[in-house]
């Protein structure tokens, strides 16, 4: 550890430094569909890691996202810009960082300033997720920088504006970043008391659209085709796949549909989400709503389209996964931190990783909790933390004091 220190005191004394890039980072509203907000924060994050002088900057346009609309009809959205830094790429060992600056609030969301709960932890939106964390990755990058043993390791950055949305113009980035890279480290937020994320669920959002024929409600209705009916009938079939494989959830989000009262509606829509967690789980759920596309469109009158698919395959362990994991706990503990994992139904970018065959950890950013909420928050101390955390351990396999020498998984 002596040999390490003064990197780590380092970072212990950029504290400041550090929440307060948090605290003005937050307070740039990126929702993902916000693309003033997502540019200003591609700008921020851009002059913040050129101080790392990276080989390689690039700003990748990604694939636009596709989306069912209130009229059922699939339209096409525009997505931010994701950025790569790329330094030592033929250095013996690569690892790939990943995070996020997108958020869940939109620009008109009431929640879009940070406030001091205490001397102790910071509310604000995206401070622990993720913004928080991409000051701990810099941070850690900056110290591993500043070493003397940092030609030893290549390091690729990826920083994406839609994880909050599924990642689906920046998945072929990751996988391809998961290809050559040897792990993978991702600063999601850890749980208030530091715990990482183990195996994660994966996840699938869906769109069906039925469509029924309208009529007057009073004169002819015997001659409409009730959409709304057809799809409450749907909505519940589909919930009824809940618990028919032992990790398989469904949750009917939203709906749309339907006008004057007076009209039989001849168009109801719904938006929802699953979880899986593992292959066959997920193509049973898939083969599920292909009988039940097959079966409702065989109802007189109405059509059943169903959209969307598994953005976020499962993550299940692997031993090099597990190795990476002692390879953390093992730096949490030079630092007196306890560090433990545990199974989840979230999925994140790492699932992305996973699914290439790349080990990586998902939950190095910040202590934090209520994410998703206007009572998200940041355990301040945490920065300096999880940013020395995660120096240790690349510098730990810098200076080859541990090595790294597992295959990935095909």
């Amino acid at each position: 550890m002596q040999l390490y220190q003064p990197h780590l005191d380092w970072i212990a004394s950029q504290q400041s430094a550090m929440l307060e890039r948090t605290i003005l980072w937050a307070q740039i509203n990126s929702g993902s569909f916000n693309p003033e907000g997502l540019g200003a924060m591609a700008d921020a994050l851009e002059s913040a890691f050129m101080a790392l002088q990276p080989d390689s900057v690039e700003r990748l346009d990604l694939a636009p996202q596709q989306s069912v609309d209130s009229k059922g009809v699939l339209k096409e959205r525009p997505l931010g810009q994701l950025l790569r830094f790329r330094k030592r790429a033929d250095a013996p060992l690569k690892v790939v960082l990943t995070g996020h600056y997108d958020t869940v609030y939109p620009v008109n969301h009431t929640f879009q300033n940070c406030t001091a709960i205490d001397a102790l932890t910071t509310n604000g939106p995206g401070v622990a997720d993720m913004k928080g964390g991409i000051v701990v990755m810099l941070h850690a990058l900056l110290a591993l920088e500043r070493s003397p043993w940092a030609d030893a390791i290549g390091w690729e950055v990826l920083l994406n504006p839609d994880e909050e949305i599924g990642s689906t113009g920046s998945a072929p980035y990751l996988s391809e970043a998961a290809r050559r890279n040897d792990f993978g480290l991702t600063y999601e937020p850890s749980l208030p008391d530091g715990t990482l994320a183990g195996a994660r669920k994966g996840s699938g959002n869906f769109s069906a659209v039925v469509r029924g024929r309208a009529a007057h409600a009073g004169r002819d209705p015997h001659l409409g085709r009730n959409a709304i009916v057809a799809l409450s009938e749907l909505i519940l079939a589909v919930n009824a796949l809940n618990g028919q494989k032992a990790g398989l959830t469904v949750n009917p989000g939203r709906i749309e549909g339907g006008g004057p009262v007076n009209v039989v509606p001849d168009l109801a829509i719904c938006h929802f989400n699953i979880r899986v967690e593992n292959a066959d789980e997920q193509t049973f759920a898939l083969e599920a709503l292909k009988k039940l596309e097959q079966e409702f469109s065989q109802k007189d009158g109405i059509s059943l389209h169903i959209h969307g698919g598994f953005t976020r395959p499962p993550k299940t362990l692997t031993p090099a996964n597990h190795a990476l994991f002692d390879f953390i706990k093992q730096s949490g503990a030079l630092l007196g931190l306890s560090l433990q994992e545990k199974p989840t139904g979230g999925c994140c970018d790492g699932n992305n990783l996973a699914a290439a065959g790349l080990p990586n950890v998902d939950t190095l950013g910040v202590r934090g909790a209520n994410i998703h909420s206007a009572d998200e928050y940041m355990i301040n101390a945490s920065l300096t933390e999880r940013a020395q955390l995660s120096a240790l351990l690349l510098l730990r396999f810098a200076s080859q004091e541990i090595v790294w020498n597992h295959q990935k998984s095909a």
